[in-house]
C-alpha cells in the first residue's frame, strides 16, 4: 500500500562548518593581542524553504549571531553560509547589496529600530523606496492592513502605539520588501501573554499566505513549538539537537535540551474557573 509522504522543500540556506570567534577584550593582556573566543564552532545545516525554522538556545548560545550572519549583519570567519547557492558570507558589501531586499529582520525592541521622528508610514516606505518597491503612503498602508493595522495608524509616530502594535509596524516594514527570508529576534519576549500570542498566529499567517521562509530566535521552546516547523537547539556555539519540531520535543537527544522542555511552564487547573467564567465582567 501507498503511504503519503511530505517531501523536504528544498534548502534555501546551506551552512556548512560555520565559525566565528571574537577578541576578549576583558582579557586583554597588557602586551599583544587579545585572545580570541570561539562564538560559532562549526555549525552545520540547511534551513528548508517555505518553512518557519526556530533557533533556541540558552543565552550565550551563540543564537543571535548565527542569525545575524544569516542576514550578513556579521561575515563569518569561516565556513560556508550558501543562500540560494550564493555563498554570502564570501561577498563584500557591493556585491551582496543586490541581496539586502531577500533578507531582513524584525528586531526584538521595535523602539530602537523605528525612527522616531517619522510617521508609522514613512518608516514602512523608506525601505521600499530604497529597493525599488514603490513606498508611496498607499503602498505602507496596504502592509499596514496585512499585519492588522488599520490605515488610521499611519500617521501615528512609533511613541504613540503599544508594544504590540510597534512590532506589528517592524514586522510590516520586513514584509513590505517581499523578501525570501525573515529573521525575527526574540520578537516576542517583550510583550504580554496576549500580544504574544496575537504575534505569533500573525507570523504563522504570513508565513502561509506569503510563502516566506522565517527563522525564529528564542530561549523559549514553548514558543517554538507553537509557531515552528524544524528546530535547531543551540549550546556554547553548537548544535546539539535538531529535527522536526515534533521529533525532538517527543525524542529530544541532548541534555541541555531535556532541561529547556523541563523549564516549559506545565498549566494547572482552577477548580473555580468556571464559575468565574460564568459571572459577569
Amino acid at each position: 500500500m501507498n503511504q503519503m509522504t511530505h517531501p523536504t522543500p528544498p534548502a534555501l540556506f546551506s551552512i556548512r562548518d560555520l565559525r566565528l570567534s571574537f577578541a576578549d577584550r576583558a582579557h586583554k593582556p597588557l602586551f599583544g593581542p587579545a585572545p580570541r573566543v570561539e562564538v560559532l564552532k562549526g555549525l552545520s545545516l540547511d534551513i528548508p524553504e517555505g518553512r518557519i525554522t526556530g533557533i533556541v538556545g540558552e543565552s550565550g548560545s551563540g543564537k543571535s549571531t548565527f542569525g545575524r550572519i544569516l542576514v550578513r549583519l556579521l561575515a563569518p570567519e569561516s565556513g560556508q553560509v550558501l543562500f540560494d547557492g550564493k555563498d554570502i558570507g564570501a561577498l563584500d558589501e557591493a556585491a551582496l547589496r543586490p541581496l539586502r531586499r531577500d533578507l531582513q529582520m524584525i528586531f526584538q525592541d521595535p523602539m530602537s529600530s523605528l525612527n522616531p521622528r517619522h510617521r508609522v508610514w514613512r518608516i514602512i516606505a523608506q525601505p521600499m523606496k530604497r529597493y525599488g518597491r514603490g513606498g508611496d503612503r498607499a503602498a505602507a498602508i496596504t502592509a499596514l492592513e496585512k499585519v492588522g493595522l488599520s490605515a488610521q495608524f499611519a500617521d501615528r509616530y512609533p511613541h504613540e502605539l503599544s508594544g504590540g502594535q510597534r512590532q506589528r509596524v517592524g514586522i510590516a516594514r520586513a514584509i513590505a520588501l517581499e523578501p525570501r527570508f525573515i529573521l525575527a529576534d526574540e520578537i516576542v519576549s517583550g510583550l504580554d501573554v496576549s500580544s504574544q500570542a496575537q504575534v505569533l498566529s500573525l507570523l504563522a499567517d504570513l508565513a502561509r499566505d506569503m510563502g516566506l521562509t522565517l527563522a525564529f530566535i528564542s530561549h523559549d521552546l514553548s514558543v517554538i513549538r507553537h509557531l515552528c516547523d524544524t528546530v535547531v537547539v543551540l549550546h556554547h556555539g553548537e548544535i546539539v539537537d535538531q529535527g522536526p519540531v515534533e521529533d525532538v520535543f517527543e525524542h529530544p537527544q541532548s541534555a541541555i535540551t531535556k532541561s529547556l522542555l523541563s523549564a516549559i511552564p506545565r498549566p494547572e487547573m482552577d477548580e473555580s474557573w468556571w464559575d468565574d467564567m460564568s459571572e459577569p465582567a
